[in-house]
């Protein structure tokens, strides 16, 4: 009567709900912030409005994600650029850019907590001299159209092998009660 109990309370158990999260990233794309927004199975969040605020949680600016789920976000100031997005059903997107990659898209310094304490500097920032403006923004562009399908790949690949260690963990959970189990018996029979 306990066996029959057991397997009762184990079949009625409820097994874990195969969710999907939040894919959120932002980086250097030229003279702007490239991001995108979307769900770790496959899903992006198109024409998602997408809030920038400043470390002092002060609303910098707003941005809209295009059919593929990126955006693109133009600063004016070298600080941290905090990205937030409320996708619905309590998915929200919150990624930082920090203030040192805001500035080299800007080409200046950031003024941090850190570097204010530091010895101050006349390094500029490195550039490629022999490309023009618009040769370095075809670049770019090229680059990143480039990289667009291996994040959202790799964004796959991550939740596919989360959902392969849960069903492989659910597996040998179930396989070390069948061989309880089977111990169990050879018990009775041997009593």
């Amino acid at each position: 009567m306990k066996h029959i109990a057991l397997i009762t309370a184990l079949i009625l158990t409820p097994l874990p709900a195969l969710a999907h999260k939040v894919i959120a990233g932002v980086f250097p794309a030229g003279d702007a912030i490239e991001g995108e927004l979307g769900f770790s199975n496959g899903d992006m969040a198109t024409d998602q409005e997408v809030i920038v605020f400043g470390p002092d949680g002060a609303e910098i600016g707003r941005t809209k994600t295009d059919a593929d789920g990126f955006f693109l976000f133009t600063p004016t100031q070298p600080i941290a650029h905090t990205f937030r997005a409320d996708m619905g059903a309590g998915h929200v997107a919150n990624v930082t850019m920090p203030a040192e990659e805001v500035a080299a898209i800007l080409g200046v310094t950031a003024v941090t907590p850190q570097s204010a304490a530091a010895a101050p500097t006349n390094a500029a920032p490195a550039t490629a001299a022999s490309l023009s403006d618009e040769e370095r923004q075809a670049i770019a562009t090229a680059v990143r159209d480039e990289l667009r399908p291996l994040r959202r790949e790799i964004a796959a690949y991550r939740e596919k092998n989360d959902l392969q260690s849960i069903l492989g963990g659910i597996g040998y959970i179930i396989g070390l009660f069948g061989f309880g189990f089977y111990l169990a018996a050879r018990r009775k029979m041997a009593a």
